[in-house]
């Protein structure tokens, strides 16, 4: 229990006050609705780090409201209204500090930086001594930086993720409570990282099973190599997306735990690692074959398209996730140097077409349910519905009719001994989509149908007999 004093109490804002970085954030929020902008900031920095948070500010308009906010310390200083005063006391840019000040409702006043002057460490230390005097205040702060601050403060609030800091601090000043941060486990990098998303790149190794090749072992580890390559590209695209689509995620119901939209990881961690892995991967991608390397860019192309805009255009959305999904079949013929398979191609787009339409799906049902008209950055609304589920459905069928022409084709002759067999996939596959599309009808489906088909009992027993069928062709 803090002891009662009517010494002021300054509170920092990121890290401490947010489990987030409003300028991190508010330069994300930025890049996002406007990718050119991003040169402009370089520019704005050259004039200092005051000016450049000044100048994002100004561009952007941040829901504070969605901020992943420190409930226990929030708590805590409701306790201490009343008793003393309580300043927000920030390096962040004052315009952003008074919304967040505005929103918490705690403060009586707001110290920040003003396009002039970064208030941090040292800057701000001198500004609380200027104002309230040498040991005239108390500051709760979460970083090295503040130790500079608490060199000349009375006592220390710490927040951190170990004990470290509160050790440090309590060597210049006297610690007078301590508050625990998240902190990142293991499972947390992996959800970050999306690691059970990469099952999807399993796709790269259907043209060597398909090429009946599965037992060639160096094309088998060239192709492994290749599954590696795009977990690690879709893993950097993933974490963009996620810091992209902060405000978004947030007023999702599932989305809204991601790590970086609950502030479960540091967000200046993203950027960093969002740049290692991509560049681990087009490293590893040229040990595979340059062809591979240039099928991974484009992937990676216009997946980065999709995060920043695609996404956002009404159809066009769900032609570019099939064509995605395709594409990592594209880059499994490149890896082993096979010719691309029409037939698979065109099974591949609409088959996707209609896992990407659940998706879509999926999510407007949930918004329906939960009393919205409009999904947050998407460009459909509720009233898409019916339209969506019979596009999806009608692309489903679409790709058994390529299934069954491709039985009947010379093509499928010339791979298999008894392709005739091959027909008794199709009523495997219509009763696979259409089970797919009722459980979706009903709210039953997860969000992804991908993942949802690997762990689903039906579709796994349905994958072994299509299995068998398929042996019993060749």
């Amino acid at each position: 229990m803090a002891r009662k004093t009517a010494k002021p109490l300054c509170v920092d804002l990121d890290g401490t006050l947010i489990w987030s970085d409003l300028l991190v954030e508010s330069a994300l929020a930025l890049v996002a609705k406007r990718p050119a902008m991003i040169f402009a900031m370089l520019a704005w920095l050259l004039r200092g780090k005051a000016h450049l948070k000044q100048k994002i500010a100004q561009h952007i308009e941040l829901d504070v409201a969605t901020l992943p906010y420190n409930q226990a310390l929030i708590a805590w200083l409701r306790t201490q209204q009343g008793q003393r005063k309580i300043l927000l006391c920030t390096a962040s840019d004052e315009a952003l500090a008074a919304q967040v000040a505005s929103h918490v409702a705690v403060f009586d006043d707001v110290m920040a930086s003003d396009g002039r002057r970064n208030l941090s460490g040292k800057h701000k230390a001198q500004g609380l001594v200027s104002v309230f005097g040498e040991r005239g205040f108390d500051y709760a702060g979460n970083a090295v930086v503040d130790l500079a601050v608490w060199k000349h403060a009375n006592a220390a609030i710490v927040v951190e993720r170990g004990e470290a800091l509160s050790k440090a601090a309590a060597k210049t000043s006297t610690v007078e409570l301590r508050f625990q941060a998240p902190k990142a486990s293991f499972r947390t990098w992996a959800k970050a990282l999306r690691i059970h998303q990469w099952i999807k790149n399993i796709l790269v190794f259907l043209p060597l099973i398909a090429s009946h090749r599965a037992f060639d072992v160096p094309a088998l580890l060239t192709t492994m190599l290749a599954f590696l390559c795009f977990g690690l590209c879709a893993s950097s695209v993933y974490i963009t997306n996620d810091l992209l689509d902060l405000a978004a995620d947030r007023q999702h119901h599932r989305k809204r735990s991601r790590p970086y939209a609950a502030g479960t990881l540091p967000i200046i961690s993203g950027p960093l690692l969002a740049i290692i892995l991509l560049v681990a991967s087009f490293g590893l991608s040229l040990l595979v074959h340059y062809h591979f390397a240039i099928v991974l860019l484009g992937y990676y192309t216009l997946t980065t398209a999709y995060s920043f805009q695609l996404k956002r255009i009404m159809m066009l959305d769900v032609v570019v996730l099939a064509t995605l999904y395709t594409t990592r079949i594209l880059a499994g013929t490149a890896a082993v140097h096979l010719k691309p398979s029409f037939w698979l191609l065109a099974f591949s787009m609409f088959f996707f077409l209609s896992l990407a339409m659940v998706k879509r799906f999926v999510e407007l049902l949930s918004l329906q349910a939960s009393g919205k008209v409009k999904a947050s950055g998407r460009g459909y609304d509720i009233e898409d519905i019916p339209l969506i589920q019979s596009l999806g459905a009608s692309s489903g069928y679409l790709a058994v009719l390529v299934l069954a022409l491709y039985v009947d084709s010379t093509a499928s002759t010339q791979l298999y001994a008894h392709p005739h067999y091959l027909w008794m996939l199709c009523p495997l596959l219509l009763y696979w989509i259409s089970r797919t599309w009722a459980i979706a009808h009903r709210g039953l489906m997860h969000d992804d149908p991908v993942v949802f088909a690997v762990m689903d009992r039906t579709s796994q027993i349905l994958g072994v007999i299509a299995a068998v069928i398929v042996a019993l062709a060749i």
